[in-house]
């Protein structure tokens, strides 16, 4: 069981640091997508970034709980 991040004094839930991780990565591809002009080949744009932020963000949650259950 992964716990609360203790940041300053200030309790942290790791599901709120995955989801700011896989926000961010969600921007870069999506930018990396935007200026290689491969979003063309994307059928529904909104679809395709909503479920690479679901994604981000399960390999971010799964990273975190290989890192804290050594």
């Amino acid at each position: 069981m992964i716990g609360e991040l203790n940041i300053a004094g200030i309790f942290i839930s790791p599901l709120l640091l995955c989801l700011l991780t896989a926000f961010m990565v969600r921007v870069l591809i999506s930018r990396v997508l935007e200026t290689r002009d491969l979003y063309r080949y994307i059928w529904h744009r909104p679809l395709f970034d909503i479920s690479l932020f679901f994604t981000a963000a399960g390999v971010s949650f799964l990273l975190l709980r290989a890192l804290t259950t050594s």
